[in-house]
């Protein structure tokens, strides 16, 4: 058995859900994974927010503009009066639970219940349409087995053995539907493993039923060597390892989201991407493959602040490190990067939101520095220290321009570099033009 998830791209219009239920049809009893349809999230967002700020009417007025949106769809999408009536119901009342939201009061909690609601209506047309289509389908509410414990981590257990007990009472279906990104937590209120998680919710299944594989449908042919916003000619690459991929989507590859790529690699479950619009490319393979002896890919990373913490106090004395990074940790802010000289340390943050009272306290133990508008390339591949001239190689490619930062040898599979965001565009070039060329 497979795990098929499908982007709300892949089901944003009524011919692509025609398309998507064509192409799972006839490829086995497989477990279907959507997204909510591409915009919908962003709209219940939308109507939280106007919720939030006790805006009822703006709220209402988005609603209503997102209902319509769905009735065109249900009017395009299916052939017979019987279904377009029964999934006109089945979605209106996914709108009218949405309407209900006019107390004064509205928390986290309801805004959670809104944006579970694009999942829910997005499988709930995929099902009516494959019943029209004659495909023996069966629904299996994610919020019926994909449960979080008090840590706001996946219960694979609970998972497990829900979802085992759900498979095992519908035995005789073709296909299996569930939605991804949503979740109950530990308490049982609905909540969602954040956005982009349906990919993880790929993941965590294809873990619980030791799938044969994971596949992840998007809009776009695999994972690309670069990014093809920025650099021309780029290619998707044929076969990534878990570390490759994990790094990659982290530092902003968006084709694959970074928490997704854990439960296939700790259950060696392949997964492979692959385009709904071009459903006969080969896409991109990951798995835990063997050393290439090569670089395989480029991502780049934005809005990235380097901090630069100089102090004589440092020279020899233990202690200092844990003393900055605990800095961190006391105000919930992830660190990117790291370099160490004898007297400083420079790191990398992608989040600004407290930034000023970080420099307060670093400034306890030093002169700071702070430089904005950065940039982290990352360079992924075979990068095993004894590979001769591959770090060379990435430098050289950058040789006229300024590097703020380098990493190199934490990790295996990749080279980090910190450049100003003016010379992105040039980076991401020069490298693809050494690289791959």
């Amino acid at each position: 058995m497979k795990v098929l998830k499908f982007g709300g791209t892949s089901v944003g219009t009524a011919q692509r859900i025609k398309d998507v239920a064509a192409l799972v049809a006839n490829r086995g009893k497989n477990i279907v994974v959507l997204s909510a349809m591409s915009g919908t999230t962003n709209s219940l967002v939308e109507i939280s927010d106007y919720l939030y700020k006790k805006n009822v009417t703006g709220a209402k007025e988005t609603i209503n503009a997102l209902e319509a949106k769905y009735s065109r769809t249900i009017e395009e999408l299916y052939s017979s009066e019987e279904f377009k009536k029964a999934a006109t119901e089945a979605i209106g009342e996914r709108f009218d639970f949405i309407r209900s939201f006019n107390k004064p009061i509205f928390t986290l909690f309801e805004e959670k219940e809104i944006l579970a609601q694009g999942e829910l209506i997005s499988t709930t047309l995929m099902y009516y349409y494959m019943k029209e289509q004659g495909i023996n389908v069966v629904m299996i509410p994610a919020l019926d087995f994909m449960r979080t414990d008090k840590n706001a981590e996946p219960d694979t257990q609970y998972i497990q053995t829900k979802l085992s007990a759900l498979l095992e009472e519908n035995p005789d279906a073709s296909l299996y539907l569930t939605q991804g990104y949503i979740c109950r937590n530990a308490y049982g209120e609905i909540d969602n493993l954040q956005r982009g998680g349906s990919d993880y919710t790929a993941s965590l299944i294809g873990a619980a039923i030791n799938a044969e594989e994971i596949e992840i449908w998007t809009d776009i042919d695999g994972m690309h060597n670069n990014d093809p916003r920025f650099v021309e000619g780029t290619k998707p690459v044929k076969e990534l390892h878990f570390e490759e991929a994990a790094e990659l989507a982290y530092f902003g590859a968006k084709i694959l989201h970074p928490t997704c790529v854990l439960p296939a690699k700790l259950n060696n479950i392949p997964v492979r991407l692959l385009n709904t619009m071009d459903p006969e490319a080969p896409g991109t393979l990951i798995f835990n493959s063997r050393p290439t002896h090569s670089i395989k890919a480029v991502a780049a990373k934005d809005n990235i602040t380097a901090i630069k913490i100089k102090s004589s106090r440092m020279l020899l004395a233990y202690g200092f490190m844990r003393k900055v990074f605990e800095i961190f940790e006391t105000h919930r802010t992830s660190i990117d990067m790291v370099a160490t000289s004898e007297v400083g340390v420079s790191v990398t943050v992608d989040n600004e939101r407290n930034l000023h009272a970080i420099i307060e306290d670093l400034k306890k133990f030093g002169t700071v520095s702070v430089d904005h508008d950065m940039v982290i390339i990352c360079v992924v591949g075979d990068l095993e220290w004894q590979n001769r001239g591959f770090e060379a190689e990435v430098v050289n490619a950058l040789k006229d321009i300024p590097v703020r930062m380098i990493s190199y040898g934490g990790s295996n599979y990749n080279i980090s570099l910190l450049v100003r965001k003016c010379d992105k565009l040039k980076a991401l070039n020069l490298l693809s033009d050494r690289l791959f060329k």
